[in-house]
């Protein structure tokens, strides 16, 4: 069964990147660069994980996933926060995030979270 996978960064080579390692897995692949336009993408497309780097412009991360967990429509999201912050751990998790990967992150531990999303 394929699941959807959308990934929101602000980096276009973390996107290209993530697509090429992640093209192997059981996961139809969305990305956005703009986190503004992420919250009705989820809407749209009702994807099973939403990858998402913290620090962007226009929204941060943790701001959208505290809009996703506000919305009785997207409040079950599955959601992993990217950072290569040293905060941004407990940032993600305050947030209400179901995971967290460090960046940079090591491939195969980043599929095998994905994985088991």
């Amino acid at each position: 069964m394929i699941k959807k996978l959308i990934i929101c960064d602000d980096d276009a080579d973390i996107l290209e990147m993530l697509e090429m390692v992640l093209e192997d897995t059981p996961f139809e692949i969305v990305t956005e660069t703009d986190s503004r336009k992420v919250l009705d993408q989820v809407l749209n497309l009702n994807p099973d994980l939403l990858l998402m780097d913290l620090w962007m412009p226009g929204l941060s991360g943790d701001q959208v996933l505290k809009r996703l967990r506000e919305d009785e429509r997207t409040r079950e999201t599955k959601v992993i926060i990217m950072s290569a912050s040293r905060d941004g751990q407990s940032v993600a998790m305050a947030a209400g995030a179901d995971g967290f990967i460090a960046k940079p992150f090591d491939i195969d531990a980043l599929v095998d979270k994905i994985s088991l999303s």
